[in-house]
């Protein structure tokens, strides 16, 4: 077996010195096997990293292939494009199918989106959760839905298994890295706060700064336009920021709209990468982290039938220039204005 290659049964069952069918009755919970079998074959599991192929388990049985729902804010985002890449490859391991839909920021899209999936047969869903309440989910997770919720903790449902980054690290990161160049009036352009990601890049961001001017703070912007509005207005300020701070990749793109016109620019960090970001002069420095990880955790997570838990994934600063301005650069552009 290489390093690449999911442990087996059989892999299971030679490392334990038992028949296949033995480590079958183990791994399906079916009776007939002697305590101490079953311990000798749980603890060749543990040390292989074996887990049961669910997919498989359902056509063994006789059951319709696994098909997997992910439900998600919108596909045309690159972060949610690549998500989606992910899950998809890592649910075809497991001879799984994916369905994809995208409820574009309305909770009651979301919502008929879940219960459709879960009514045509589907009981396996990602979910990245929107800024609503989701005790609605309940009822459906008590009917035999399996879910695993990304990058978000849905409200009102306590104990669920999730996939999150580190977004407070992240948040404080890219705050320490601007004040690490002088910066102390950051503004922060951010996306709803509802939002348990954005929470906890914006409690980064407040633990960083101690002491935080709340005029420098915009909440809820979804878009680059809206984005691009709210840095021009805050440039426009008595005593105007002089770095910015954004919580996802549509407001870094909005923030480079508002500057491109611009002699001299303020600094700035934001949370996601994105395409072509290096390309920029000087380049886009972003808090990074790897998606395709993300996705599949999620599915083994989902796969793995154990009890709810959470696991957070590492974030990385990934420094190219549009941080590292010092003070005196991006305080001249407020006051020499646009050219």
């Amino acid at each position: 077996m290489t390093a690449r290659q999911r442990p087996t049964m059989a892999d299971v069952a030679r490392h334990a010195g038992v028949s296949l069918k033995t480590v079958s009755r183990v791994v399906n919970q079916e009776p007939h096997v002697s305590g101490p079998l079953q311990r000798r074959v749980q603890e060749a599991i543990n040390a292989l990293g074996f887990r049961r192929n669910e997919a498989a388990s359902r056509l063994a049985r006789g059951a319709a292939m696994l098909t997997i729902g992910l439900v998600m804010e919108n596909i045309s985002n690159q972060f949610y494009a690549h998500l989606a890449a992910a899950v998809e490859s890592a649910a075809a391991e497991h001879e799984a199918l994916v369905v994809f839909g995208s409820y574009e920021e309305r909770p009651e899209r979301e919502r008929m989106l879940v219960e459709s999936m879960f009514a045509r047969g589907v009981d396996s869903l990602i979910l990245v959760p929107s800024a609503g309440g989701h005790s609605w989910l309940s009822e459906l997770l008590g009917g035999g839905l399996r879910a695993v919720f990304v990058d978000r903790v849905p409200a009102g449902l306590p104990e669920s298994s999730a996939v999150l980054l580190d977004d407070f690290k992240g948040g404080r990161l890219a705050t320490e890295h601007l004040m690490a160049r002088g910066h102390r009036r950051i503004a922060l352009i951010s996306d709803d706060e509802n939002l348990s990601s954005v929470h906890d890049r914006a409690r980064g961001y407040r633990e960083a700064l101690g002491t935080v001017d709340e005029s420098l703070v915009t909440r809820g912007v979804f878009d680059p336009w809206r984005a691009a509005r709210e840095v021009d207005r805050l440039l426009e300020l008595p005593d105007p920021p002089t770095a910015f701070f954004a919580t996802n990749n549509r407001a870094a793109i909005g923030i480079l709209q508002a500057l491109r016109t611009r002699r001299e620019r303020p600094a700035f960090v934001g949370f996601d990468d994105f395409a072509l970001a290096d390309v920029f002069d000087p380049g886009v420095s972003v808090v990074r982290y790897d998606t395709a990880l993300l996705g599949r955790t999620a599915v083994d997570l989902l796969l793995d039938g154990g009890p709810a838990r959470m696991v957070r994934v590492p974030v990385e600063l990934v420094v190219r220039g549009s941080g590292e301005l010092p003070v005196t650069t991006s305080a001249s552009a407020s006051r020499r204005g646009r050219g």
